[in-house]
């Protein structure tokens, strides 16, 4: 049998590389739990049913649907187009198709991710281990939520810049068209523009550290990169929202009381498992001990990008992004300056390793996503939300139990809601934190924190019902007060009626007989 770096040749085709076994690990990761992983966040239920009111209306929402607070309020729909596009394949598979489709995005932002990473032919050990700490760092972030597109997308664009830099190809003329895509799918559009001014302050660093040949290169990229960027501006102004795009990031980080209560938004917690402070503490030994300086992009991209996800943990998947290829480069250089019997051992594995994994092929990559296809296709495979979060049991009690009137929610009830019951229930509050601004969350936190006038926020929005989670303050002293009756519970969420004679009726007749609340329906 014929061999070809190091392994027999059959096994080339099977065998995967190192960037398709990173394919393979997200791609099941995400499947985990009955895709109850990716659908971990129940914002992916009104982004849903979000992208089915644009398919019906044929235009985008400029006030929120899902409230039953009056007047409506002003909603920008910056993920319209990834709305769109979830609401096709949620009609034409549900949400397996949801999980489908998000495992691939994923899968394939990470395998592109390695792949690039590999190209350079580094130190595979010293590239294994950086992977699996960008991994385990980014995996908080894998949500079936349309912030994985622009993951997929900034590893593309960096990719890109980082192409040119290095003389290895031009492709800029991708990212106008990339930005056009990018501003209607996500948010995080900004982001790339961030890429491209750091890339640009780098050219001109460069610029005015330098003469002669190399100045002129780098006044030549700088003025490339700038046309580039001037129409990947104007690319990403066709929106439905036009240059006020640009301005919705920033309006978002400026809401204070959003950014200092949403667990999202606020700082890592490094009391808790967070692997991305080992990733963290990897970058900083590693660039402490090469003795080679980074450049000045690389240093800007260092800096900013720690920042923000020291800022926010939201922003550590990206930052893990930014890190990896660099680590690749500064790993491989100290491992190269140093000539001991370890470092030497080292480089021979890694040539050895790098062998195969250049050689091996790993069509048998495809056969495993089609089988997943099929599971899912078929209901092998049952996706469903978690459990823990998600009461399907209480959502069928509404659905079979109308009941009248407004209801007071938790936010991530809330989606839920609009997934299953909407337009005939409507939310006081779901995932959607920013467009509801800073009055409406005070008066959420007030009811749900129990702080004095609690009681007034219920009367002020005329609440009829409650429907919360049962092990929250919130449920304990509704259970306990005259004023309202549970009519369902189970170990997820209880719903509470106002004990009001307009509802006697509804209640004796839940409360079977007089004996309790309903349970488990």
């Amino acid at each position: 049998m014929s061999r070809a770096g190091g392994l027999p040749k059959l096994a080339q085709y099977f065998l995967p590389s190192l960037s398709q076994m990173v394919f393979l690990v997200v791609f099941i990761a995400c499947l985990t739990g009955s895709g109850g992983f990716l659908l971990g966040d129940g914002d992916t239920g009104y982004h849903i049913r979000a992208g089915e009111i644009i398919l019906k209306d044929l235009a985008v929402p400029r006030h929120d649907p899902f409230s039953f607070i009056t007047p409506p309020l002003p909603w920008t729909a910056h993920e319209w187009l990834s709305e769109v596009v979830m609401a096709i394949v949620h009609k034409a598979m549900g949400l397996p198709g949801i999980v489908l489709l998000f495992a691939l995005l994923l899968s394939t932002t990470y395998w592109l991710l390695s792949r690039w990473i590999r190209s350079s032919r580094r130190n595979i050990l010293v590239d294994l281990l950086i992977l699996v700490l960008v991994l385990l760092s980014s995996r908080i972030h894998w949500h079936a939520r349309p912030h994985a597109f622009s993951l997929l997308l900034v590893v593309l664009l960096y990719l890109i810049l980082i192409l040119h830099k290095e003389n290895r190809g031009n492709y800029l003329y991708v990212i106008p068209p990339m930005m056009f895509l990018w501003v209607n799918l996500h948010g995080g559009f900004i982001v790339g523009f961030l890429f491209m001014g750091i890339f640009l302050s780098g050219y001109f660093l460069g610029f005015l550290s330098s003469n002669g040949e190399e100045r002129s290169v780098f006044a030549s990229k700088g003025k490339r990169l700038s046309i580039v960027c001037a129409a990947a501006v104007l690319a990403a102004c066709v929106n439905p929202n036009g240059i006020q795009a640009f301005l919705f990031p920033f309006r978002l980080l400026s809401e204070s009381y959003l950014m200092d209560r949403v667990q999202e938004f606020m700082s890592p917690n490094f009391h808790d498992a967070v692997p991305y402070r080992y990733l963290l503490l990897f970058l900083i030994g590693i660039l402490g001990l090469s003795k080679a300086g980074l450049t000045a992009s690389e240093l800007m991209l260092v800096l900013f990008f720690t920042s923000m996800s020291l800022y926010s943990g939201r922003y550590i998947p990206l930052c893990s992004i930014v890190y990896a290829p660099i680590l690749s480069k500064y790993g491989d250089i100290l491992i190269q300056q140093y000539e001991g019997r370890g470092s030497g051992l080292l480089r021979q594995r890694s040539r050895a390793y790098g062998e195969i994994d250049a050689s091996a092929k790993g069509y048998a990559i495809h056969l495993v996503v089609l089988v997943v296809f099929v599971a899912l296709v078929t209901g092998k495979i049952q996706v469903r939300f978690p459990e823990k979060t998600a009461s399907k049991a209480a959502i069928d009690f509404l659905r079979t139990n109308p009941i009248q009137g407004n209801m007071f929610n938790h936010d991530e009830i809330g989606d839920y809601v609009i997934y299953w019951l909407y337009p005939r229930y409507k939310v006081f509050v779901d995932g959607r934190l920013d467009m509801y601004g800073t009055r409406i969350l005070k008066e959420y936190e007030e009811v749900i924190s129990l702080e004095p006038g609690w009681r007034h926020v219920l009367v002020k929005y005329d609440i009829n019902f409650v429907f919360f989670y049962t092990d929250s303050l919130l449920s304990n002293i509704l259970s306990s007060d005259a004023g309202w009756k549970r009519i369902y519970n189970d170990n997820v969420a209880s719903i509470f009626l106002r004990n009001t004679p307009g509802n006697a009726n509804v209640i004796s007749r839940y409360l079977d007989g007089g004996r309790g609340p309903t349970q488990g329906h």
